[in-house]
């Protein structure tokens, strides 16, 4: 009798052990699958001045995101094969990538730009290309991109923004796109870009009152073009925006300077720091 019981109770610990491991299985695929990295990254003169060298260093950067979003991309023919390039050079590190590319911005000469979404193709899927809010080309000088990106079936928006210089009102651009956000946009929302302006700033309430929060606050991520006293981040002006049915789960900065000897060969990159947003769709 005694021998009838034990194998009884091995019995039920090891269907317990299975079913432990099944749910742990579950949810750690589940989480893994559901779980998606966001990067967004001002990369000055992307097409004109980076060589093959530094467009691998970019991928090298990136390569644990899922969706890279990047601004300043050049207007003229560089800036697509750049992309292409960084596109390319993502794809022989492990993981299949895809990308498009925004028309250029419908801007003066001087400013105009196109803004580039790369990403992992393997649970990321599109429906459609993108296209510039060309409603707001005459409240912004470079237009905002604007990408529908599906998870599982389930749809989630991604808006790409550089605004104009700190010195030329890029306050006026971002009230103009918070108010086609909140009022035109109802799907999961991100807002990634260069602001040009600190997220603390008023200018953002409207946004917050509206339940979107910072991907990171009081965090500097423009460089110095010398390092003094150790320091070598300048302004917090880089941020991704998100509505109220996306859970955070991390956000910050991907700082590959780290010391100041590494500036010099650093800016040779960007002069901004990629911003970071992990999240979950509610």
């Amino acid at each position: 009798m005694s021998n009838l019981v034990d194998i009884k109770l091995q019995k039920g610990m090891l269907k317990n052990l299975l079913l432990t491991f099944f749910i742990f299985f579950h949810f750690s695929i589940h989480s893994q699958i559901d779980t998606i990295n966001v990067v967004s990254w001002n990369i000055r003169d992307f097409g004109k001045t980076k060589n093959s060298d530094e467009l691998d260093k970019i991928a090298e950067i990136v390569r644990d995101t899922d969706i890279l979003a990047i601004q300043e991309v050049v207007a003229g023919f560089g800036g697509a094969q750049a992309v292409a390039q960084l596109t390319d050079n993502l794809n022989r590190k492990g993981a299949q990538w895809d990308y498009v590319i925004s028309d250029p911005t419908n801007s003066s000469k001087y400013v105009t730009e196109r803004y580039a979404f790369i990403w992992k193709t393997k649970h990321i899927k599109i429906k459609n290309r993108g296209w510039l809010l060309d409603e707001l080309n005459s409240q912004i000088d470079r237009e905002p991109f604007l990408l529908d990106f599906y998870l599982n079936k389930q749809k989630f928006t991604v808006i790409n923004f550089h605004s104009r210089p700190h010195d030329k009102n890029p306050e006026g651009e971002i009230d103009a796109l918070s108010r086609f956000a909140v009022d035109s946009l109802a799907t999961p929302l991100i807002i990634a870009g260069d602001f040009n302006v600190d997220e603390k700033e008023p200018v953002f309430d409207l946004l917050k009152v509206k339940g979107y929060e910072a991907s990171i606050k009081n965090q500097r991520t423009t460089l110095k073009k010398i390092c003094k006293r150790g320091k070598y981040l300048n302004y917090p002006i880089d941020n991704i925006f998100y509505s109220s049915d996306i859970k955070k789960i991390d956000g910050g900065v991907i700082d590959f300077v780290r010391f100041c000897d590494r500036l010099e060969q650093a800016r040779k990159l960007s002069d901004h720091l990629p911003v970071f947003l992990k999240f979950y769709l509610k």
